[in-house]
């Protein structure tokens, strides 16, 4: 029986790039593909995928949340984030979202299916420079002081930050998440608080300059 993997990515693409990279591979099938969330869950529900692959940004909801979604409906059906994102904020966020496995879509060509396989296995896939971050901060080695910087920010926090980021109006910020305008103002107070911003005007700028460098 071939192990089934359903596409989550909202550009058609990138889809098709990895359906037939994976389609190579002969104990591998895939299944379906989703360019939303609220798709990718549907999918999820009706065609019982082994695997799913997961992009972090999609138009409708962040890609940890609809990790969250599936582990809490469908925990059977496993997950890896693909993302153009940095492993180094990202990696251990998806982890906890409960996915099993994190890489870069720079390097998806080479490292996909020895990922998928490796999920599919029992195990789990990061990078073996994101796993040796990861062992030095359970060892001790790292963040003797405490975390520091966005690390400190929750996953719905680091999603305003970015969108403070983008220029994104806080009425906006409320569409897209779902939320009240008031609550994303609690959002920003606690952002302000935790990166030792006083003021709105400074949070912007230093929103715009974190996202700047992301892209960089």
């Amino acid at each position: 029986m071939k192990k089934r993997i359903l596409l989550v990515d909202d550009h058609p693409i990138m889809r098709h790039g990895l359906a037939q990279l994976i389609s190579m591979e002969s104990g591998l099938d895939v299944c379906g593909e989703a360019g939303s969330a609220a798709d990718g869950l549907v999918a999820v529900g009706k065609l019982k995928p082994d695997l799913a692959v997961v992009d972090l940004t999609l138009p409708d909801k962040n890609g940890l949340e609809l990790i969250k979604d599936i582990q809490a409906m469908y925990p059977t059906t496993q997950t890896i984030v693909l993302s153009m994102h940095d492993e180094s904020l990202y990696a251990e966020r998806a982890l906890r979202a409960g996915a099993r496995g994190y890489l870069m879509k720079e390097t998806a060509a080479e490292n996909l299916i020895n990922a998928i396989q490796r999920v599919l296995s029992g195990a789990i896939y990061v990078s073996e420079a994101m796993a040796s971050r990861m062992l030095e901060q359970v060892t001790g080695q790292r963040g003797k002081s405490g975390s520091t910087g966005v690390d400190q920010l929750t996953d719905r926090e680091l999603e305003v930050l970015e969108m403070i980021g983008k220029g994104t109006p806080t009425k906006l910020i409320a569409d897209k998440l779902k939320i009240s305008a008031r609550t994303v103002e609690a959002h920003r107070a606690h952002i302000k608080e935790k990166l030792g911003i006083t003021d709105g005007p400074a949070l912007v700028r230093y929103a715009v300059q974190w996202v700047e460098s992301r892209v960089a």
